[in-house]
């Protein structure tokens, strides 16, 4: 079968996603329709260390897995039996974090002697959009934005991307992490950033806004996140008073308005009218603001996932994981987490 929509037998697909500090399991009907959703955050046991800590969240996850696997099961009224796939994440992520969500599903597959279907975290990312906006079919651009990537990317068809653009250093999530903590919010720095900004002037500091020659749609923040320590070491040593929420809302500016511009190129690239958005930062108030703003002018239309489908979870993963099935891309037992792997690699 070409895509979902030609797809008569109903699909239920387990899903599991441990890439980071969430663990999360959902059951997706043919990789539109949510049954379940549950995700257990670990954000309360990291802020105290300023960040995630691979080894505290890799034994939380398997502390927790087999629980929000069965509240998952529970809540959409399913039985194990009754599931026709496994869906697990295989990377790009944390290794151990990775191993304990990838080791659960291989096990399910062996006992239940059902298909394994491993998944990119981006591609999952990219497909929360199919579950918020069911009408969405390729092809689209869609902006990832998240703590560890930040993408620009064109999907050609279901499973099918070319990535246009992507950063060169830092992800936008992570210098938003950064720079909360040299402001004094602490972690995660994406919400408090996003938050105290509507305190502040966002024209108050000219923070530099990297863009490259040529056509490349490349990102680079470290620039952005270096200024923004040199204006407060600056700052202190005139023993000036730092405006906390004008450095915020300056930095997000800058940031967004970068991401905004070269999506909006993307789409004058392929000559397509639709951008979704995808990642954590997917939710930040300005960029979406910003993006709608820029993309009314340009006639394009802007898609965005809820915020609870943003964060880390196993619904995305397991809407991707139908599109893979349908492609006839299963994994076999021996399927290893790869850490770095790329949008696109199988």
């Amino acid at each position: 079968m070409k895509d979902g929509d030609d797809m008569d037998k109903e699909m239920k697909i387990l899903a599991i996603e441990s890439s980071c500090d969430e663990t999360s399991a959902a059951v997706v009907v043919n990789g539109r329709n949510v049954l379940s959703n549950i995700i257990s955050s670990q954000i309360n046991i990291h802020e105290k260390f300023g960040g995630v800590v691979p080894e505290v969240a890799s034994r939380k996850h398997i502390e927790v897995i087999s629980a929000v696997v069965k509240t998952a099961l529970d809540e959409a009224e399913i039985k194990l039996e009754d599931i026709d796939a496994i869906g697990v994440t295989y990377g790009p992520g944390l290794v151990g974090a990775l191993l304990v969500g990838l080791q659960y599903a291989k096990g399910l597959s062996y006992a239940l002697k059902k298909p394994l279907i491993g998944v990119n975290h981006i591609e999952g990312h990219i497909c929360a959009n199919f579950i918020e906006h069911k009408y969405l079919k390729p092809p689209f651009v869609c902006l990832v934005v998240s703590g560890g990537h930040t993408f620009i990317v064109y999907m050609k068809d279901y499973g099918e991307f070319e990535v246009l653009g992507q950063t060169r250093d830092d992800a936008a999530g992570e210098a938003f992490d950064k720079v909360a903590r040299a402001i004094g919010l602490g972690y995660p720095g994406g919400p408090k950033i996003d938050k105290i900004s509507k305190e502040g002037n966002e024209n108050a500091i000219k923070f530099p806004k990297a863009k490259f020659d040529g056509d490349t749609l490349d990102f680079s923040f470290s620039g952005v996140k270096s200024a923004v320590l040199n204006y407060l070491n600056k700052m202190k040593m005139k023993n000036i008073e730092i405006n906390t929420a004008d450095v915020a809302a300056s930095f997000q500016k800058a940031v967004v308005d970068v991401l905004v511009y070269n999506a909006i190129k993307a789409c004058k690239m392929k000559k397509v009218k639709k951008i979704a958005i995808a990642g954590g930062v997917a939710s930040n108030s300005c960029l979406r603001k910003t993006l709608i703003y820029e993309c009314k002018k340009e006639g394009i239309e802007v898609l965005f996932p809820a915020p609870i489908l943003c964060t880390d979870n196993a619904a995305m993963i397991g809407s991707a994981a139908y599109y893979e099935f349908i492609k006839g891309r299963t994994a076999s037992l021996d399927l290893n987490a790869v850490p770095n792997l790329k949008l696109g690699e199988r």
